[in-house]
């Protein structure tokens, strides 16, 4: 994988923060704001821009007025598109600039390559504000001394280079093993039934791969005995990387390319949607704290959810929640997110913390902040 390596600075900050990091060449500009969040150890937390000299990318959100008004959005553009210098600002309400600067090519893979500085809790005022916290902190006499102790928390951490650059990795992503499998068997072609489903051959074959997708100690006959099987073959014809051409089912050119897979993989959960939402912090609170029953789970994703969910004109309960999150069980596993081996709880899967961005980050975070 080609990369490109960036140093980053939080301007009028300190003690002073700085990365290096390794990104993909190709990096759009959604990607690039989920590695240096990543990089950094922000939250995600708030809205953020790409500014350069000739313009400003922005994310476009439903509803929402931008600013400027002549805000580019920013899901089309690229690294390439910013130039050599660039500003990445965080947070507009506490303004937290970072000057970006291009390096030249990275090494083989991504990752941090060095650091310094601590990140700077969230919300604490930008620039400013955080220097008056780190004066408060320094003074156990000052009268907000003990509150302000108290808020931080364990949030700022010294920086931690081998972390930070399993994190970037991560958010880059990785191909789920189940992926692979299906895609090396249509290799050379997967002749489908008449009804168009998988046929008994490849069924049995991923079974033995993934025996507890189907809860029957026997052999499977059909594509629906698997039901994770079955959702990942209409994601995957989906997301264009399966095709159909006269009844056999072939990769795309798009499956050669494994950052090419994660791309098509990640563009199947729709931003702002209930159904993103639920899988994502589903994922984040099983890799963070471990393998839960449904009815716990349910409790602890309805409690994460934000106000404004409704369904049937009623603001989201824990019931609902419980069913979607059963709803999107089949996809989950099919995609390695979710472990069902043991059929009493949910687990983290192999690909928890390295396929969904927000989920890695949302895990990352809970699971220093425990």
């Amino acid at each position: 994988m080609k990369t490109t390596r960036l140093r980053v600075v939080l301007r009028d900050v300190e003690p002073a923060v700085a990365r290096v990091i390794d990104v993909p060449a190709s990096a759009t500009l959604p990607e690039l704001h989920d590695l240096l969040q990543a990089a950094i150890g922000w939250t995600d937390s708030h809205l953020h821009q790409f500014v350069t000299p000739q313009a400003t990318y922005g994310m476009e959100i439903p509803g929402a007025d931008v600013w400027p008004e002549d805000q580019r959005d920013e899901t089309g553009a690229r690294l390439a598109d910013l130039g050599a210098k660039f500003e990445y600002v965080y947070d507009c309400g506490d303004d937290w600039t970072h000057d970006v600067e291009v390096l030249g090519p990275g090494g083989s893979v991504p990752g941090c390559i060095d650091g310094h500085g601590a990140c700077p809790p969230e919300d604490c005022g930008g620039p400013g504000g955080y220097a008056e916290l780190l004066d408060v902190l320094a003074d156990p006499a000052h009268p907000e001394h003990e509150r302000m102790r108290t808020w931080v928390g364990n949030r700022l951490r010294p920086f931690d280079r081998v972390a930070t650059d399993q994190w970037v990795r991560r958010v880059v992503g990785e191909v789920p093993e189940s992926v692979r499998l299906l895609l090396d068997f249509a290799a050379n072609g997967i002749k489908l039934t008449p009804g168009g489903r998988l046929p008994r051959t490849v069924v049995r074959s991923v079974q033995q791969h993934r025996p507890h997708w189907y809860l029957l100690d026997r052999p499977a006959s059909i594509e629906d005995d698997l039901p994770p099987l079955g959702a990942l073959h209409g994601l995957l014809r989906g997301v264009g990387l399966l095709r159909l051409r006269h009844g056999v089912l072939t990769p795309t050119r798009a499956a050669s390319d494994d950052l090419a897979i994660v791309r098509r993989l990640r563009s199947a959960f729709d931003p702002y949607t209930f159904a993103t939402e639920i899988t994502e912090l589903t994922i984040g609170v099983l890799a963070a704290h471990g393998p839960l029953p449904l009815g716990e789970l349910a409790t602890q994703v309805h409690q994460l959810l934000g106000r404004g969910w409704q369904r049937g004109g009623q603001p989201i309960n824990e019931g609902d929640v419980r069913m979607a999150i059963a709803e999107q069980s089949s996809v989950m596993k099919g995609l390695d997110l979710i472990d069902s081996a043991d059929w009493h709880v949910f687990a983290a899967g192999a690909a928890a913390r390295s396929l969904l961005p927000r989920a890695t980050m949302l895990a990352e975070i809970w699971t220093n902040n425990e």
